[in-house]
């Protein structure tokens, strides 16, 4: 994402919103080449029963405990306890950038992380809320 020094030294706390993992066309992928520069790496969101489904059904790291809480308390709680030169969190959104930069995050939109990262995305979806997030496990299966 960046060539940045804390990035190739590991000293990055990276989080994903929901909505920028699921613009992510290898979400597995994205997460395995993020954590050979990140020091703790996981989706941060609302929804945490959907978290869970997406690191059990994707195998994808999540280092974040999320405890039930939504994502402005884990934010908070994670920019406190977790140290790092960097706490950057990637979303869609300018729910995600209002949050983040809160709580002193560093905001990164998932279009501009994956051009820099160069990270496929999928085309966004038309359909918005619960209905969305139900239907890209489905589309990830028929392509």
């Amino acid at each position: 994402m960046s060539d940045d020094d804390a990035t190739d030294s590991g000293e990055i706390t990276l989080a994903f919103s929901l909505s920028a993992i699921d613009r992510l066309d290898d979400p597995n992928a994205v997460f395995e080449e993020a954590q050979t520069w990140s020091r703790s790496i996981g989706i941060v969101d609302h929804d945490t029963e959907q978290i869970g489904r997406l690191v059990a059904d994707d195998e994808l790291r999540q280092d974040f405990d999320m405890k039930g809480r939504d994502k402005w308390f884990a934010l908070e709680s994670i920019c406190e306890t977790t140290p790092a030169a960097r706490h950057v969190y990637v979303g869609s959104s300018d729910d995600d950038m209002r949050v983040s930069t809160l709580f002193d995050w560093e905001y990164v939109r998932v279009t501009e992380a994956a051009k820099k990262a160069d990270w496929t995305l999928t085309e966004p979806e038309s359909e918005s809320g619960i209905l969305s997030r139900l239907l890209v496990p489905i589309r990830r299966l028929i392509k």
